[in-house]
């Protein structure tokens, strides 16, 4: 599934995204110039819980999905990696093995920088060491957010919150109506179910209540986001209460 280059809108990910595109130009050169391409079906493993960190990578089509695999059997989806995002460079830091299972949702394709390579780039350019404390820190304001909702936040809120991130990172505004957009990830019930640490039928219960106040509607292939503002409205009601 390799394949040598980024196509255009792949590239165009990878150079907007909000971490990448604050770099200095040499510093993104350099991570491009020794970067390498892979490409995955959907439901393809890209690793595993255990395998060694060898590759700092980034997403530039489709979507990771990150989960886990409880003794039960249960499997549990704690986030999409979204185009744009990078991603692995904690297990080439500190050496350890993988947490968690990654798998592609949908086509996707992997920008990757082998862990020799990441570290010659880390000798070349001291201003990612800063960067890469940004990213960190980004991404632990974003867990302790996470947990803060989940301990504070009723479901209604949680999944409205949830919505409008995917409307933000996978919308398609509608040609016909450019009040609705649609959620370009295609996420089952019971995976959104999963992301919201919930069960499918109380997911259900309060997507078809969204839906019957016209901030929503679902299709047969996804969601369609039908008023914005009546989403943000459910979360400030019920962070206002929390």
């Amino acid at each position: 599934m390799d394949e040598p280059i980024l196509n255009i809108e792949e590239r165009e990910a990878i150079n907007a995204g909000r971490w990448f595109s604050s770099l200095s130009p040499s510093l993104r050169h350099d991570i491009l110039r020794c970067a390498y391409v892979k490409r995955y079906k959907d439901g393809d493993l890209i690793v595993a819980r255990g395998d060694p960190g060898e590759e700092w990578t980034a997403c530039a089509k489709g979507a990771v999905r990150v989960s886990s695999t409880s003794i039960t059997g249960k499997q549990i989806t704690f986030t999409y990696v979204e185009p744009g995002i990078w991603f692995g460079d904690i297990a080439i830091f500190d050496g350890d093995a993988r947490t968690h299972d990654a798998y592609a949702h949908g086509e996707t394709t992997l920008l990757c920088v082998a862990k020799a390579d990441f570290h010659k780039i880390l000798a070349q350019h001291v201003e990612l060491y800063a960067a890469l404390l940004r990213l960190q820190a980004r991404r632990s304001r974003q867990l302790f957010g996470l947990i803060e909702d989940l301990n504070t936040l009723p479901l209604r809120a949680r999944l409205a919150k949830q919505l409008l991130h995917l409307v933000r990172s996978y919308g398609v505004t509608s040609l016909s109506d450019g009040s609705e957009v649609r959620i370009g990830l295609q996420l089952a019930q019971e995976e959104l179910a999963q992301l919201l640490g919930a069960s499918r039928q109380r997911v259900n219960q309060e997507l078809k209540a969204m839906e019957r106040e016209n901030a929503i509607r679902i299709e047969p292939g996804g969601l369609v986001v039908r008023d914005r503002p009546a989403l943000l409205r459910i979360v400030e009601a019920d962070s206002d209460r929390a």
